[in-house]
């Protein structure tokens, strides 16, 4: 597995297994089937009401947990100092572990700022191998980078072939923040899996177009977690590190830069109410 190395040294690997929008129960299976091809990187959160799951899942697992690279993430109903750091501990309890090896602040709002003086503490004491941020448009992530004591070291945003987040990729790199792709295949949008270009190299190399999206986002240093609930379209996300994306075949997935969220938009006065509405 290609791993990354995160600013406080860590490796981090590249390709990871995401859960979101997977109940607990079946989080449990998914997670011991993901752990079994091959995944050592698996990313939760709170809000996904999954963490259970995941936990039960790595126990089964029989992987050592030294050897797992375990994410989770701080809701908003649980910003600012004091319900965050409660909340950590409840999330260790339901992961069934004395630390995560990344800890994220979910989304910019509410007392983010207390989450993250949280979740530095969670650092320091060892709860968490890492931290960083999730969903944090360039001028919140520079906001919180200059009003910080421990850069984040991954900022976790939509990305994929349809957004590629170069802009913010580049700002991301001044910072020394890596960035990690949710939404890696764009859950289908746009005809993802039969797009003509996808298709088209994925022919030249026997893969799939899911499996030619993961390799390009890879070649290009971004960490993803694409999700299946099927065993074996998890090995399949999982077998991509056995062919290379040519540069000329890497300029034409850059063509499909829309530049937009397939989803949502936080400068979205509508989009924001939404969510900070699911905290309550």
């Amino acid at each position: 597995m290609e791993t990354i190395k995160l600013n406080n040294g860590i490796e981090m690997p590249i390709l990871g297994y995401g859960v979101f929008q997977v109940d607990s129960e079946e989080c449990e299976r998914c997670v011991t089937d993901a752990l079994d091809v091959g995944y050592r990187l698996i990313d939760t959160a709170q809000a996904y009401y999954n963490e259970e799951g995941v936990g039960k899942g790595i126990k089964n697992s029989g992987v050592k947990r030294e050897d797992i690279f375990l994410v989770t993430k701080v809701w908003i109903a649980n910003a600012g100092e004091e319900k965050a750091a409660a909340s950590i501990d409840e999330s260790l309890r339901k992961l069934q572990t004395d630390y995560v090896d990344l800890l994220l602040v979910h989304q910019p709002f509410g007392d983010y700022y207390g989450t993250y003086r949280a979740m530095e503490k969670a650092y320091k004491t060892g709860k968490a191998r890492s931290i960083g941020v999730s969903n944090f448009y360039p001028d919140r992530f520079i906001d919180l980078s200059h009003f910080c004591e421990i850069q984040p070291a991954i900022n976790q945003v939509e990305t994929h072939v349809f957004q590629q987040q170069r802009p913010a990729r580049e700002i991301m790199k001044q910072y020394n923040t890596q960035i990690m792709a949710w939404g890696p295949f764009a859950e289908g949008k746009n005809n993802m899996f039969k797009n003509e270009i996808l298709v088209s190299i994925g022919e030249k190399y026997k893969k799939s177009s899911a499996q030619v999206a993961l390799r390009f986002l890879t070649q290009e240093g971004i960490v993803v977690i694409p999700k299946s609930v099927k065993k074996e379209r998890m090995e399949q996300n999982f077998n991509i590190f056995d062919f290379k994306l040519t540069d000329e075949e890497i300029q034409k997935i850059r063509t499909l830069d829309t530049g937009k969220s397939l989803f949502f938009s936080h400068y979205d006065p509508e989009t924001v109410e939404m969510i900070i509405g699911m905290a309550k």
